[in-house]
């Protein structure tokens, strides 16, 4: 049976050709999506499909017999259900009529099937994106706090340096004032000191003409 002959199996209970194609398809597409991206479709009673990662090894050639290397890769694989092997090995008869030969899903699991699983995987991937992008925001943070500090202690730093520097040019320029007038004012002392004598022959010169007098 190939795809055409699928669609048309189903086409009665779907409602016609065109919707049996399109549900095919969809299912279809649906499964493979879900593989691709890592996840496991299981479906109850039929099988499950999934991802298996293949290491690097050694195979041969069956034709010459050469030993060849075969790369790492990835392939799909399916692994049928216990009910579906029942059936295929004849321990279990098919259902008569328009029953359904795979076993129906319990009420209230079916969760929107590979759809959802994919929808799952979607929204994994968006989630890992914004905490990559929250990280890398709070890191930028960080990096600009830092760089913000830095910049501030230096400022203060600075600041410390040059308001050290004023200090010290002002203590150096009283200090040069106090020495300017403390010159100043020694040659005022020494001429007071030298007017003194004057004085005294004065007051010889004084006594000398009082005794003359007499």
């Amino acid at each position: 049976m190939n795809k055409a002959q699928l669609v048309e199996a189903i086409a009665d209970k779907m409602g016609g050709r065109q919707q049996a194609a399109e549900a095919v398809d969809a299912v279809l597409d649906a499964i493979v999506r879900a593989t691709v991206a890592g996840d496991r479709v299981s479906v109850t009673g039929f099988g499950s499909f999934e991802k298996v990662d293949r290491p690097a090894r050694y195979a041969r050639n069956p034709q010459t017999g050469e030993r060849v290397r075969v790369k790492k890769t990835s392939v799909p694989r399916f692994r049928a259900g216990q009910g579906f092997k029942d059936l295929v090995s004849g321990s279990k008869k098919l259902p008569r009529g328009g029953e359904v030969a795979v076993k129906k899903a319990p009420k209230g699991s079916l969760t929107g099937g590979a759809s959802a699983t994919v929808k799952k995987a979607a929204a994994k991937k968006t989630t890992a994106k914004k905490a990559t992008a929250t990280t890398r925001k709070a890191a930028a943070k960080k990096t600009t706090t830092a760089a913000a500090k830095k910049t501030t202690a230096t400022a203060k730093k600075t600041t410390a340096k040059t308001t050290a520097k004023k200090a010290t040019g002002a203590a150096k320029t009283a200090a040069a004032k106090k020495t300017t007038a403390t010159a100043k004012k020694a040659p005022a002392k020494k001429a007071t000191a030298k007017k003194a004598p004057a004085k005294k022959s004065t007051a010889r010169k004084t006594t000398a003409k009082k005794a003359t007098a007499r």
